[in-house]
């Protein structure tokens, strides 16, 4: 394998280049010849990228809007849409000549470099390879490994990319062959969100829509890296830039995204000599976990200014209408922030108070304020609470349910928040339970079934026995990457659905198969004739995607075929769902979820091919709260502002570590070695650590250093030979890429509620390297 373009010295220096600008437009031609694409064929694929008449984005959820762009994506999603298009082949050629063995000492980007799978095919012990099989034999032999086990020994994962269609199927599939066990990767990001939001608000996701960007006269950004996870965000926040509005954001670390921006599509910006759009009016860099305690600065500033304004006979800063209408639980919210103490608020923060009262000063003259958050505030141990004290803050003025207002969690995977939408979820308070009993003739368990953390514990205990993979990358994303790995051969049956090669799929069961499946932009053609799927945005707008392109290999299923014959090879007449009538034409399918989820879906054929898709009816967006209060509440966080309360950071090698990713990377796919809006190129295997930290520990840029899990349980969770370079960062924070850092996270260092793993507050240790070693990169 060629790994000339991985160095085992990275360079690591500033970049002071706007996002998108020049430097996406050479990277895109860049990635498209390496993939064997002329730039003209890619353009045009790229053309027809989330547009009505098209494909929706395989990579992002974020909204297409109604009006878009002449070209309608971004750096990433063309790249997510480059390296499915690519014209290399992993074939059973290229798994005639390779080991399993000899592939797992290969790194993510090449497994996934060799190009699309192309064959069915099982995994042979006795050669150490897998070798090519018939489809029929594949789904048989399946079919028997799972009629043959407890079915609650199985589970039934997605990553968060198939269809709605897809993904109705599939987890019904599961429910019929007898268990809920169906996490998915929200569990693994914005489960916080699922979990906190429904008691704030009563809506499981966020109130905005893409047109409030147009409406909104401030807004607040938390833990979000959007040049980067979700750039074609960075259009309208521009439009709201250019006409005043102000925007702040909380961030450890300095995204460029939010920083300046270029419009690639605006020749005359293109052209011009000048940075770029200046994207954050200020930029906080907040500690690692310091979000409650600068929201409730935020508040705390709010608090005193409606007090002014009281004492002089002015206007009400608080919108006490609102607040006596559709809230509950503001008093105890009020008496947490008034008792709060400014010090212990600066401390945990790390940020001035100065900076929070403007901040405050700003929100309580704004009449339309959106805050946007990501992971930054659901991975941590009470990242429930940062979402809620989130809420908190809007509620305070009456900004949710109001034109160009609300909260946004911006999710990841593009179909994400929709599998949860029909049905994917381990739950069975969010399933329609009765409904499909009543429907489809058998009787779902009625039991809470397994998310990621206890499929994790299944798999590392035994109880686990079978794993069914619905794309994604499970073992590489998990926490608890050593003891993930060892305990996954010792799985039963392992069946992954996937598109490329990745390392889970090295991790053989004593029965394992690889299907390969055709990608989203791929023509797929049923008994009826070409269909069209459909997929939900972080928005909750519902759209059509439509493939156009030839199958990258004739032997290529639909994943809604491969779900089909899977379910007639394993639970057939145990139902009286028309497996086979459901995939000779999806719209069928799409009947079948309006009937089941009538109050998202009327009209679902009619309306989800229309440009801008349509809006799920959601009662929050109404000023309708469906909690148990039946009002909006006021939730106080558990610890005050400590959100990582079991941890332990003191000592002067003790830090907290947030994974991050690179700008060539989506989720556990690694596009290359060069994280250009971070001014890193050449290695992943870096450690970002303040100037200052590393002068206290006499460590200089390029030094290798080892790290290891700061825990006394008993454990040993250790990466070795990192080169730590020093990085903009609040002392006793540092920063290193996901997914090769996963092994420091503990299995039960996660979210108390959600289960999140809290990967943006890991302690570990940081030594210098007793050996400097080249990194395995």
């Amino acid at each position: 394998m060629d790994r000339s373009e991985i160095q085992s010295k990275p360079r690591v220096e500033p970049y002071d280049e706007p996002t998108g600008g020049w430097g996406s437009v050479k990277s895109l031609a860049t990635k498209s010849l390496a993939e064997g694409l002329a730039v003209s064929t890619i353009w045009n694929t790229l053309f027809k990228q989330n547009k009505a008449d098209g494909f929706m984005c395989v990579s992002c959820s974020w909204a297409k809007p109604k009006d878009g762009h002449a070209f309608e994506f971004c750096e990433n999603g063309a790249k997510a849409t480059i390296w499915e298009q690519t014209k290399k082949r992993t074939d059973k050629d290229f798994f005639a000549k390779y080991r399993v063995n000899e592939l797992l000492t290969w790194t993510d980007y090449e497994l996934e470099k060799n190009g699309r799978l192309t064959t069915p095919m099982r995994y042979d012990p006795s050669l150490d390879q897998y070798v090519p099989v018939t489809w029929e034999s594949a789904f048989a032999e399946i079919g028997r490994e799972l009629k043959a086990l407890d079915p609650k020994s199985a589970i039934f994962y997605a990553s968060g990319r198939a269809s709605l269609e897809t993904t109705f199927m599939y987890q019904l599939l599961a429910r019929v062959y007898g268990n809920a066990n169906l996490p998915d990767s929200s569990n693994m990001c914005h489960e916080s969100t699922s979990v906190g939001l429904p008691l704030s608000i009563g809506s499981p996701v966020g109130t905005i829509q893409h047109e409030d960007f147009a409406l909104s006269d401030m807004m607040l950004f938390f833990g979000h890296n959007t040049g980067t996870n979700a750039p074609r965000l960075l259009h309208p926040l521009q439009e709201a830039r250019k006409r005043g509005v102000p925007v702040y954001t909380f961030n450890p670390i300095e995204e460029r995204g939010l920083m300046r921006f270029k419009n690639p599509q605006a020749p005359t910006e293109m052209l011009s000599p000048d940075e770029g759009t200046k994207m954050s009016t200020e930029y906080f860099q907040v500690r690692c976990g310091g979000d409650i305690a600068a929201i409730t600065g935020i508040a705390k500033a709010v608090f005193a200014l409606d007090d002014a304004a009281k004492e002089t006979g002015r206007e009400r800063v608080l919108d006490v209408d609102f607040i006596a209408e559709h809230c509950h639980g503001f008093e105890a919210f009020e008496t947490f922030v008034r008792e709060a103490d400014w010090d212990e608020i600066v401390r945990v923060s790390g940020l001035p108070r100065a900076d929070l009262e403007e901040v405050g000063r700003v929100y309580a003259r704004s009449k339309a304020v959106m805050a946007h958050y990501g992971m930054g505030l659901t991975q941590h141990r009470h990242g429930v609470e940062n979402v809620q004290m989130v809420v908190n803050l809007l509620l305070m003025r009456g900004n949710i349910g109001k034109p160009g207002a609300g909260i946004s969690p911006i999710r990841g995977h593009s179909n994400v928040q929709g599998q949860r939408t029909v049905g994917m979820t381990e739950k069975p308070e969010l399933a329609p339970l009765d409904k499909f009993a009543e429907f489809y003739g058998f009787e779902p368990p009625r039991e809470k079934g397994m998310a990621t953390v206890e499929a994790c514990e299944g798999i590392i205990d035994g109880s686990v026995k079978a794993f069914i993979g619905l794309g994604g990358n499970f073992s590489r994303a998990v926490p608890e990457t050593g003891k993930i790995e060892e305990a996954w051969r010792r799985l039963r049956l392992h069946v992954q659905i996937s598109t490329k090669l990745n390392r889970n799929h090295l991790l053989p069961g004593e029965v394992t198969y690889m299907l390969p499946c055709l990608g989203r932009i791929e023509r797929d053609t049923q008994a009826t004739g070409d269909q069209t799927v459909s997929i939900e945005d972080s928005t909750a707008c519902i759209h059509g995607s439509k493939g156009w392109r030839p199958p990258a290999s004739p032997e290529l299923l639909s994943e809604t075929k491969i779900v089909a014959e899977l379910a007639k090879a394993t639970v057939a007449g145990q139902s009286t769902i028309p497996w086979d009538d459901w995939v000779a034409d999806y719209s069928r399918v799409r009947d079948e979820i309006e009937r089941c989820y009538p109050q998202y879906f009327k009209g679902f054929n009619q309306r989800f091919l229309q440009p801008g898709g349509f809006h799920r009816d959601l009662p929050a967006c109404e000023r309708i709260w469906k909690t148990e209060s039946g009002k909006a509440n006021f939730l106080l966080p558990e610890n005050g502002f400590d959100v990582d309360p079991d941890i332990n950071v003191e000592g002067h090698d003790v830090f907290k570590l947030m994974t991050l990713r690179s700008n060539d990377q989506f989720n556990t796919t690694v596009y290359g070695y060069d994280d250009r809006l971070r001014g890193i190129s050449g290695s992943r295997m870096v450690l970002l650590m303040n100037k200052d930290d590393m002068a206290r520990m006499g460590l200089r840029d390029q030094d290798f250093v080892d790290v290891e899990t700061h825990a006394d349980d008993g454990v040993e969770r250790r990466v070795e030979g990192l080169r730590v370079h020093s990085y903009k960062l609040p002392t006793g924070n540092v920063g290193g890429y996901y997914p090769e850092l996963n092994k420091l996270i503990p299995l039960w260092h996660h979210e108390k509620q959600a289960h999140v793993p809290a990967a943006k507050s890991v302690p570990i240790r940081v030594v210098r390297a007793l050996v400097p070693a080249i990194a395995a990169e």
